[in-house]
Formats: C-alpha cells, sequence, structure tokens
C-alpha cells in the first residue's frame, strides 16, 4: 500500500465505521480497535485530530512494540494489529489496523464495544449474546431451555404438525419424538427455546402478543391476549384482526359474491408471520397490535440486524438473516412462510395492488414498527360526521388556517383537531404543503 497517497484519502473522507483519528495512543485507541475487531474492521490513525489536522506524534524506539503488547494484554480474545510509520511532511503519523475478528465479540478490560457510524457503543448482554450466536451461526432459539422439561412439550401438538409437513411434501411421517430429535429440537432430552415457543402444552409469558383497538388515540374499544404456542398465535391475531376491521360484499351475481377487506388479508398476515417468527424473546417486551380507524401499528421487540437498513428492507436489497434459525424453519416446513426474505415486497405489492398508501417501516431503538393505512370512505362517513365536514369547508375557504384556528371553528380541543387532521391526511384526503407555520392545506379529493 503506498501509505502517503492512503493517508490523503483517509483524510478527505474523514471519520467512518471503518476510520478513527486520534493525537496519541490511549485507552480509548484500544476500545476503537476492539469496536472495530467486533464489526467490519478498520484502521485508526495516531497523529491526526477529529478536525483532520495532521498533528504528528512522538514515537520512541521501543513505542510501537509496547502498543502492540498492550493491546494484546488488553483485549480477550487478544488481537495483533498491523502498525505502520508514515511520514507526513516532518510529522510522524502511526497506521493501526485491524481486520474483522471471526469469533466474536472481542473485549477491552471486561468490557464489549462494537462500532456503528464513526463512534464506539458499549453492547448490552444480549447483544453481547446475540453477536457471540451469529458469529458461530447459531440463534438463541437453537439453544436448551433449561428450566423446561419434556412433561411440557405437547406431543399431540408435534404429531398434527409433523402430518401436516408429511402432507405438504409428501413424505413419510416421522413419529412425533423422532422429529424433535431429527431437527434438533430435542438434544439428549433437553428442550430447546424453539421448541417450547411452537409446541408449548401451556400458554407462557414469553410470546405474549398484546391486541388493542382503539376508537380513537387514547380511547379503547376491545382487547385481548394471546401467549400460546407461535402456530396458534398466528391465527388467533389474525382472528382479532379480521373481527375489527371493516369488510363488504361485492354483488357480482356469481353464486358466490366476492368480499373485500379494508386492507389487503395476505400482506397483514405476512407481517404478523413476520412479527412471530423474528421476534426477540428475550426481551421483556411484548410484541403489540394497535387497530385504529385507518390504519394498524405492529410493534415488535427486536432491532434489525446492522447490516440492514430501512431503505434496503423496502428495496429488497438485503440477504435474509433469521433471528431464530429453528422457529424460521418450522414455518418454513410447514407452509407458513414459503421463501426468507421476500415479505416486506410482497406486503407492499398488496397495498399498492388496492390503491392504499404505502405502509410505513420504522427502525425504532431495540425493536421494529410497521404502520399500515386503509382508505375510509369519506363519503359515507360525511354523512354522520360532521367534524369532517367543517374541517373541509374550513380549508377550502382558507387553506393556510392554522390548526389552534381549526380547532376553535370546530368546537374541539387542539389534540383532537390534531387527530382528526392526521385521520384526513392517512386517509388521503387532505394534504399539508410547506411547513406549519408557512405551510397551507390541500384538499386531495372530490367530495
Amino acid at each position: 500500500m503506498n501509505f502517503k497517497h492512503q493517508l490523503q484519502i483517509w483524510l478527505k473522507e474523514g471519520e467512518s465505521e471503518t476510520l478513527e483519528f486520534k493525537t496519541s495512543f490511549g485507552p480509548d485507541t484500544i476500545e476503537t480497535l476492539a469496536a472495530f475487531a467486533n464489526a467490519k474492521g478498520g484502521v485508526v490513525l495516531l497523529g491526526v485530530s477529529d478536525d483532520k489536522t495532521v498533528k504528528g506524534v512522538a514515537l520512541a524506539k521501543e513505542s510501537i512494540s509496547q502498543w502492540i503488547n498492550e493491546i494484546k494484554s488488553k483485549t480477550s480474545p487478544q488481537l495483533v494489529p498491523d502498525m505502520e510509520k508514515i511520514t507526513a511532511g516532518n510529522k510522524t503519523v502511526v497506521y493501526i489496523a485491524i481486520p474483522e475478528y471471526p469469533i466474536k465479540p472481542v473485549a477491552y478490560k471486561g468490557r464489549y464495544f462494537k462500532r456503528k457510524a464513526n463512534a464506539n457503543h458499549q453492547l448490552s448482554s444480549g447483544e453481547v449474546a446475540d453477536l457471540h450466536l451469529k458469529t458461530v451461526n447459531s440463534s438463541w432459539d437453537c439453544y436448551i431451555r433449561e428450566d423446561v422439561s419434556m412433561e411440557e412439550v405437547s406431543l399431540d401438538k408435534v404429531r398434527v404438525f409433523v402430518e401436516k409437513v408429511q402432507k405438504r411434501n409428501n413424505a413419510m411421517a416421522d413419529d412425533p419424538l423422532s422429529f424433535l430429535f431429527k431437527y434438533r429440537l430435542v438434544r439428549e432430552t433437553c428442550v430447546t427455546n424453539a421448541c417450547y415457543l411452537l409446541f408449548a402444552k401451556e400458554n407462557n409469558l414469553y410470546a405474549t402478543i398484546e391486541l388493542g383497538l382503539f376508537a380513537d388515540e387514547t380511547l379503547i374499544k376491545d382487547s385481548a391476549r394471546v401467549k400460546s404456542d407461535l402456530f396458534a398465535e398466528v391465527e388467533e391475531v389474525m382472528a382479532f384482526i379480521r373481527k375489527n376491521i371493516r369488510k363488504e360484499i361485492i354483488i357480482t351475481g356469481e353464486p358466490q359474491n366476492t368480499e373485500r377487506w379494508e386492507y389487503p388479508l395476505e400482506a397483514i398476515r405476512e407481517l404478523v408471520l413476520n412479527m412471530i417468527v423474528h421476534r426477540d424473546y428475550t426481551s421483556s417486551y411484548d410484541s403489540i397490535v394497535k387497530i385504529f380507524p385507518g390504519r394498524i401499528e405492529f410493534y415488535n421487540p427486536g432491532a434489525l440486524p446492522d447490516n440492514i437498513n430501512v431503505q434496503q428492507l423496502i428495496d429488497d436489497a438485503y440477504v435474509s438473516q433469521p433471528r431464530n434459525k429453528l422457529i424460521a424453519e418450522m414455518f418454513k416446513e410447514s407452509g407458513f412462510i414459503e421463501k426468507y426474505g421476500s415479505g416486506i415486497k410482497r406486503v407492499i405489492g398488496a397495498f399498492a395492488e388496492m390503491k392504499l398508501p404505502k405502509p410505513d417501516f420504522v427502525a425504532i431503538p431495540s425493536g421494529f414498527k410497521v404502520v399500515v393505512y386503509g382508505k375510509t370512505d369519506l363519503k359515507t362517513d360525511l354523512k354522520t360526521d360532521t367534524v369532517d365536514v367543517l374541517i373541509l369547508q374550513s380549508i377550502e375557504r382558507e387553506a393556510t388556517i392554522t390548526v389552534s384556528e381549526m380547532a376553535k371553528r370546530i368546537s374541539k380541543g387542539l389534540s383532537a383537531t390534531k387527530a382528526r387532521l392526521t385521520k384526513l391526511k392517512q386517509g388521503g384526503y387532505i394534504e399539508r404543503i410547506g411547513s406549519d407555520k408557512g405551510g397551507y392545506w390541500k384538499i386531495k379529493t372530490d367530495i
């Protein structure tokens, strides 16, 4: 490598996920090298300040060998970086490179860090465990659940599942115990996390999903809590959703008239499956489904993998990495899911086909949220909802009307008025153009 030429490129690029500037060697240098080792690897340049100024670093005869020994002694597993001196004018810069370590995570003085963007982040105990499992190509659900015995596993549920797989694949049916051992759901009579979640005799709190139907942002009309085995949960969640969204019958003149739901049910089912299969079951948070007028929100504990962002998810530009490998495999064997990694694309397509707004996919701390939108029949609703009529009439007369002025005109509180405007925007009937202060409202449809 031509280090002098590369130094100019690094200075131009600035600090990043794989590059850090340090004015001198110290504990934070070793922390950064450990963080690089737990991510994609990286380079530390000693003698460069954060503002890209080359200040140089003073080197004694034994400095580099001493630094290497210090890095080795304070990391576990031991890191041995590459080090080189780079002369920049009359100043010396030291290049320290570390590759991605194959067996993660690497600790610095007993603590674990990972590089994200241009900063180091200390890992939680759960993130440490998850990083190790990914390194050894395993997952949490493959591990033995020490507090569960075979007596708590329903062999009848396993038998039904095996018969379904056998019928689908036209293969020889295993007896329930043989099947559990074959797929390593049970090992030496010990039950894995996946086996317990999939085939437990009794309900358990570890798989709880909270369901709610809301009249508005705060008023709940109906609720339920499911905590059964994962296969049953799919049907229970879908039953709650079907019960609480609208359906119309289209008269076709045929023996069977056509049903049309408020949302594409195949897309909703895909979201429910993703929520259950990819949930982080080590989290203390529950999965949540909230049904509001005009939208449904799905919240799931478990953040996206570090190497996948929301846009890649939407663009289908990623390789699927199931968080729960055994659970995902069982859902695939049963036909619940057909192909890893294509579900989001199908969801977006199904909503587009029904001419509904594109769902929102939101990465939030330690979790993931999806919001889907329906389109209420406002022409029908206006017959009984004079508030929406007043809002639309106010916008027609004064497009620049403020929310506070709107609240006075319709005799509602500020939060209630904002909720009404949000409903109309999500339904595709009005649009806010420009900023809150200098913008204006636009009616998007002829009502």
